[in-house]
């Protein structure tokens, strides 16, 4: 299933002929983002944003992320928050985040056709993102 990012939240994609609570298992998915949302609480950290300026450019660019996208993209922020970075480029994909790594926010969003020629400025660090 992909995920669509709007206003900073992650939200399922249902695509013609998807069930739309297949992610979700038998719940209902508004208690699944409730489960998701208290687990997050729980674990001490802030969830990841995505800022107005990169939702938009995501949109733009038609760059859907996935559940497990979001998940990588959260990892580089800590790993990149345990190395004292503030501003880091987080290299994903075919695809480039400029990350404010103390607000824990994605400031913008570009594709890899977007990014030739493109200098990336105001970051102290880089990380290069496994797929895995």
């Amino acid at each position: 299933m992909a995920y669509k990012v709007t206003n900073g939240r992650i939200y399922p994609v249902v695509r013609q002929g998807e069930n739309k609570n297949n992610s979700a298992g038998k719940g209902n998915p508004a208690g699944a983002d409730f489960k998701h949302l208290m687990e997050k609480a729980l674990d001490g950290k802030p969830e990841l944003k995505i800022s107005a300026h990169a939702l938009k450019r995501l949109d733009q660019r038609n760059l859907d992320l996935t559940e497990k996208d979001i998940e990588n993209l959260e990892s580089a922020v800590e790993k990149a928050e345990a190395k004292g970075a503030r501003e880091s480029l987080l290299l994903y994909k075919e695809m480039a985040f400029v990350a404010s790594i103390r607000n824990r926010t994605i400031i913008t969003a570009v594709g890899q056709r977007d990014a030739k020629e493109n200098v990336f400025t105001n970051i102290d660090s880089a990380v290069i993102i496994d797929e895995d």
